[in-house]
């Protein structure tokens, strides 16, 4: 079995049923206490967003020199990142439907990128939620051009799988709008590409919206300057980009998240689905401004067990999460920002080798801990073990 994977069957029925409820019981408490203070935080984080989205495009539009078009497209780039990780995510997450703004409605809200609200919805809320890190079952587990667990058979293309990641980190935004085309699937031929034509027609207009926007209307209304308007609009793209595929990928791929076997999953009981939310999650510390510039996803742990609970109460229950798992003696994956993304990293570039490579003794044993080194040296932070 893949060291990834983690067999389900580390404690009883019992234990699991009372951990389940333990859990519950943490939820409902905090869906209770819902209210006003929850309903002001998103609509600050909204106006704030809106201030940086102004401001940075009329630095861009107005700007004299190229330090003032810099600090356009960092605002720009801040009010991307704002709305797509802690507006965007969350309240297509139905995290605000309680308060009945049909700005902040789930099945209204449309977000700042390429992926259409509905598609999101589909594969991410329901299928990414439901079936977290199975195998087989989870399209978002390596999004289809990864391999990161032993589970899935080695083939040579997978060698070119850290460029495929920084291809996708660039793309991200496409990556996820696509996502729901499964062409995966229609190579293995278990989809029908006629199947998928209601999909391209909503991606065709909401592709078309987001580029006609960044890329057609803004640079119209600056004349002249049209070129640093477009340039200014496609870097603060490319870090909305780069920055969430990152925050992503150490939530979800770090070495010590967990992957599973669909047989091992069926029939489970609700403190199961806990279980297997918390050992296939990864959550980072840091800065209250790393937390929010991550959606709250930095508690990827507590998002994937509570994906409807306002993400800015995750550091407030992630304490008693954490103290609920020691006492049932699971572990809680938690580290700095840097470290897990460095075990990112070490996984990519470990599967996508053959695995006698880097099984004990392998000539590329030692893969995981040169890499950790070098990005030790160069972060001053420590390393992980190989």
């Amino acid at each position: 079995m893949d060291m990834q994977t983690r067999p389900l069957s580390l404690m009883t029925r019992e234990e699991l049923d009372s951990f389940g409820a333990e859990l519950d019981e943490l939820r409902n408490e905090v869906m209770a206490d819902l209210g006003q203070r929850d309903a002001d935080y998103i609509r600050s984080v909204v106006r704030r967003q809106r201030y940086a989205e102004i401001a940075g495009r009329a630095l861009i539009h107005f700007s004299l020199t190229p330090l003032s078009w810099a600090a356009g497209v960092g605002l720009l780039s801040l009010s991307k990142i704002l709305e797509n990780m802690e507006v965007g995510h969350n309240v297509l997450h139905g995290q605000y439907d309680w308060m009945n703004d049909p700005e902040l409605n789930s099945r209204a809200y449309e977000w700042d990128i390429v992926c259409d609200s509905e598609s999101w919805r589909h594969y991410h809320n329901y299928e990414h939620h439901t079936f977290t890190n199975i195998i087989g079952k989870d399209r978002d587990y390596g999004y289809g051009l990864m391999r990161l667990s032993r589970d899935e058979p080695w083939k040579p293309w997978h060698l070119t799988q850290f460029g495929n990641y920084l291809a996708l980190s660039v793309f991200f935004q496409w990556g996820v709008a696509l996502h729901e085309l499964e062409i995966d699937n229609i190579r293995k031929g278990t989809v029908k590409p006629l199947d998928k034509i209601p999909f391209l027609k909503r991606f065709v207009d909401k592709t078309s919206h987001q580029l006609g926007k960044d890329y057609v209307l803004f640079p119209l209304l600056a004349g002249p300057f049209a070129p640093k308007v477009f340039a200014g609009n496609l870097i603060a793209n490319l870090n909305r980009n780069l920055w969430t595929s990152t925050i992503i990928f150490c939530g979800h791929f770090t070495e010590d998240a967990q992957t599973f076997l669909e047989e091992e999953c069926e029939d489970e009981s609700r403190g199961q689905w806990y279980y297997r939310q918390l050992l296939g999650s990864s959550n980072f510390t840091g800065k209250r401004w790393l937390h929010i510039m991550s959606g709250h996803l930095s508690y990827q742990i507590e998002h994937h067990m509570y994906p409807d609970i306002p993400a800015h109460r995750y550091p407030e229950i992630a304490g008693r999460v954490e103290e609920i798992c020691r006492r049932y003696g699971v572990p809680y994956n938690t580290d700095t920002f840097l470290n897990q993304y460095k075990t990112v990293v070490t996984r990519i570039l470990k599967h996508s080798v053959p695995d006698s490579l880097t099984e004990p003794g392998g000539a590329l044993d030692k893969v995981g801990g040169v890499v950790n080194r070098m990005l030790g040296r160069f972060t001053g932070q420590r390393t992980l073990a190989s």
